[in-house]
């Protein structure tokens, strides 16, 4: 008889990557830097528990898009007071919050719950090339 193997809370040692956002497709690298996040790259990839490995992007400024996306993609926030409704550009956030593009087209493929925030906890962004992580030893990933 065949067993499911179920991972549990304490058996998952997660690893550190580090990922080179330069001249990269933004959605082609957030499906796969949202794959290693939840852990479905594992063979032990459980739905109810947090698999995932931790990741390191850097060089978000040098990110592309395909297409007219540059000039027609818009980004909305909202302050929470009434008519506190912000737009801005995909080229205007490029130049002012660089790493904000990334973590917000990652976040939009994690799950919308408790464990899609811890999921999104393990993401570290960076407009440079520089980063603080070094003590963890980050593997590079290449896709």
């Amino acid at each position: 008889m065949n067993k499911t193997y179920m991972a549990a809370k304490g058996e998952i040692e997660p690893n550190w990557y580090i990922v080179d956002a330069a001249d990269k497709v933004l959605g082609r690298l957030a499906v796969k830097v949202s794959e290693v996040l939840r852990g479905k790259d594992k063979p032990t990839f459980t739905r109810h528990i947090d698999t995932g490995d931790h990741v390191i992007v850097v060089n978000a400024e040098k990110i592309c898009v395909t297409g007219r996306k540059a000039s027609q993609k818009t980004y909305y926030r909202h302050s929470g007071y009434r008519g506190g409704l912000t737009e801005m550009t995909y080229e205007k956030l490029q130049a002012k919050h660089p790493e904000r593009i990334i973590e917000l087209a990652i976040k939009g493929m994690l799950p919308k719950t408790k464990l899609g925030r811890a999921m999104f906890k393990k993401l570290k962004v960076y407009a440079g090339p520089e980063h603080n992580h070094n003590a963890q030893q980050p593997q590079p990933l290449e896709f």
